[in-house]
């Protein structure tokens, strides 16, 4: 099973985000922060599909999900879709963690240090 990341269950988001991640300096928490610009799921034939009720990462371990979810509009139309996970244990940062790097791994993706 390869890593992905749904809107609406069962419907894959194939734009790719850009993610910033924020750590706090314990260790305990962490912040994810993801931007996808033009996002499939803002296409109108899809948004008919099901509603936005957040964003599911999935991959073979399970899922994990928030309901921090938002569209940034230009002149009234959708541009972006912006969500953010929150990490409230280290042990939730480590689950985080494995799926992006399954994630990143089915889609090409590599980190930087900022």
């Amino acid at each position: 099973m390869t890593a992905r990341i749904q809107f609406i269950k069962g419907i894959d988001e194939r734009v790719l985000p850009d993610v910033r991640l924020t750590r706090s300096r314990d260790g305990t928490t962490g912040t994810a922060t993801f931007r996808f610009k033009n996002a499939n799921i803002l296409d109108k034939s899809l948004a008919l599909s099901g509603e936005i009720t957040g964003m599911y990462m999935v991959d073979e371990e399970g899922i994990l999900e928030t309901r921090d979810v938002s569209a940034q509009f230009v002149n009234g139309k959708p541009q972006a879709v912006e969500s953010i996970y929150i990490m409230k244990s280290p042990e939730a940062w480590d689950r985080f963690m494995r799926f992006m790097k399954r994630y990143g791994e089915s889609n090409g993706l590599v980190f930087t240090k900022a």
